[in-house]
């Protein structure tokens, strides 16, 4: 419940942020009804609202497939579907068949859901571990909050535009303009921009603690996720450096893993697996259970930039649901 909860005041403080500024702008500077402009950052929502799922669709190249062409896989997602109170959705496999190893959901609502995974991700799960992923994914459907992350990355984009149209306002508009005034508001609105692009990364990490819960209440035992996100970690370090990881560097937030960071989480994941099994056993997550995770002022600086969780606090996250 505070996972949701901290999600829903996240929406309402970066709404509010937004219905601030634009009001505030709109009556400051336009003498025109701040409403209207209002109105139409509501519109570029709507916009990105729409458009979100085909950009990711097209991004990785996805193909829908039938029951006939992957039935297990169907099945799989079918079963965790039916877990969580919600129509089955479509199932894609990108087409990008030198992808690094994932899995992605996304769609406006319960009914539009998706869930698409790389080819590479169906040869390194078996088939616990891929019923684990797959319910992250269907998760996030339930949860609604893929169509929420993309609505509130909107908001950043908005703000970086109000501050360049303000500062490019305050340079050459002269003094009829309001000219060093201008350029104040629009520092203000870069800072904003700032401000609102790590609340949405921070929204972007709470959802994924979010859908991990999810899994595991759907019945995927916690060490089975945790042994999938191993194995993803590894299987995405090989790809760094290759082309094949510049090709879904735009959609990465969709992912279960950041790819990007694999080689650091590679070092991190070394002090759960104890037995250097290859894998996270149960006992391994029950020995990470009372254990607290601390980290460096460098990781701690890349976690605050990056659209997904440490993983050793991921770890210590899925050890707590054992």
């Amino acid at each position: 419940m505070w996972l949701q909860a901290r999600m829903f005041l996240l929406v309402a403080l970066l709404f509010g942020i937004l219905y601030g500024v634009i009001v505030g702008v709109g009556t400051a500077f336009t003498g025109l009804n701040p409403y209207f402009f209002l109105g139409l950052a509501f519109v570029f929502l709507g916009i990105q609202y729409l458009v979100s799922p085909s950009i990711v669709s097209w991004s990785m190249k996805v193909k829908w497939v039938t029951e006939d062409e992957a039935p297990e896989l169907h099945r799989m997602v079918g079963e965790q579907a039916e877990k969580a109170g919600i129509p089955k959705p479509r199932i894609g496999v990108s087409q990008l068949a030198s992808a690094p190893p994932n899995a992605f959901a996304f769609g406006r609502t319960h009914g539009d859901g998706r869930v698409c995974v790389t080819p590479a991700i169906l040869r390194l799960l078996n088939r616990d571990e891929l019923a684990a992923v797959l319910g992250h994914e269907i998760a996030h459907i339930k949860h609604r909050d893929m169509a929420i992350i993309t609505l509130l990355s909107a908001i950043p984009m908005i703000m970086y535009w109000l501050a360049m149209t303000f500062l490019f306002r305050g340079m050459f508009g002269g003094r009829r303009e309001g000219g060093g005034y201008t350029i104040f508001i629009g520092l203000g609105a870069f800072v904003l921009y700032m401000i609102t692009n790590l609340l949405v990364l921070y929204g972007s990490r709470m959802r994924e603690y979010y859908a991990d819960r999810g899994s595991v209440k759907l019945g995927n035992e916690p060490h089975h996720l945790a042994t999938a996100l191993y194995k993803l970690v590894y299987g995405n370090a090989r790809y760094q450096g290759r082309p094949e990881m510049k090709a879904v560097e735009g959609v990465k937030a969709f992912f279960l893993n950041d790819p990007s960071r694999a080689l650091n989480e590679v070092r991190e994941l070394s002090q759960v697996d104890i037995n250097r099994s290859g894998s996270i056993e149960a006992g391994d997550l029950l020995a990470m259970k009372n254990k607290s995770v601390a980290l460096n002022t460098q990781e701690k600086l890349m976690e605050v930039m990056s659209t997904h969780p440490n993983m050793l606090k991921r770890m210590h996250h899925l050890a707590s649901l054992v």
